[in-house]
């Protein structure tokens, strides 16, 4: 079994997610008491998001390739990045290191290729929404993408910021995700991707009949099975 490199603490609360799914996959592909070769660097959210804010990406690129550094030295044979927004600084993070990178995007393309998915809705920060770095990673394995609008935006980055990232379920803020998701499916969506690590703790697949691609599941299994692919 190969090592995880995991980078998290954007936020904490996703990042624990994260942790219990990869140990869940391991046991169920190799049985007994089998758990995951991990190593895991948490980061201070609160210095992330302020640069997020103000538009300050080099600065967060130099944190993160400083955790990538460390997380190698550490001996992890790959990176997961427990967060969709930072896949912004990918290339920067790719470059400090010499082990790959498993980009959230491109295993949440794979899934909706593997289903027949051809337009798909996307949640997430204002910024994976809006910037161009997670869609046209997503058009390049030929899906269309489609976002809310400007004030359901808002919506849901608020949510994100104040609450999800804070452990804060809120049961209105869980009826306005739903109403954006069938909002994103008359607009021709035939699945809405959880395009943020923590919308899954609001919204999960029992509470609409939309598909949900929930990116934190499906990069935690895809990472392990990079880890036990060699086996």
């Amino acid at each position: 079994m190969k090592t995880i490199g995991l980078i998290g603490g954007m936020s904490w609360e996703s990042t624990q997610t994260y942790y219990r799914l990869v140990n869940q996959h391991v046991r169920t592909a190799l049985g007994g008491l089998h758990s995951a070769r991990v190593v895991l660097y948490s980061v201070d959210f609160a210095d992330i998001e302020a640069l997020q804010h103000q538009g300050n990406w080099e600065a967060t690129a130099e944190i993160l390739a400083a955790a990538g550094s460390a997380v190698e030295a550490a001996g992890a044979d790959c990176l997961v990045l427990c967060t969709n927004t930072m896949h912004k600084v990918a290339e920067p993070l790719e470059a400090a290191v010499s082990i790959p990178l498993l980009h959230i995007a491109d295993a949440t393309a794979w899934v909706l290729q593997r289903q027949g998915i051809t337009c798909v809705g996307l949640l997430g920060t204002r910024f994976t929404m809006e910037q161009a770095f997670y869609i046209e990673r997503l058009q390049r394995h030929g899906i269309e993408v489609v976002v809310p609008t400007e004030s359901q935006r808002e919506r849901v980055h608020t949510v994100i910021y104040q609450e999800l990232c804070l452990g804060v379920v809120k049961a209105e803020a869980k009826t306005d995700y739903l109403e954006i998701i069938e909002a994103l499916a008359e607009l021709g969506a035939q699945g809405v991707i959880l395009g943020c690590t923590e919308i899954g703790l609001l919204v999960q697949q029992a509470d609409t009949p939309v598909p949900l691609f929930d990116t934190t599941e499906i990069h935690a299994e895809q990472a392990v099975q990079w880890a036990l692919e060699s086996r």
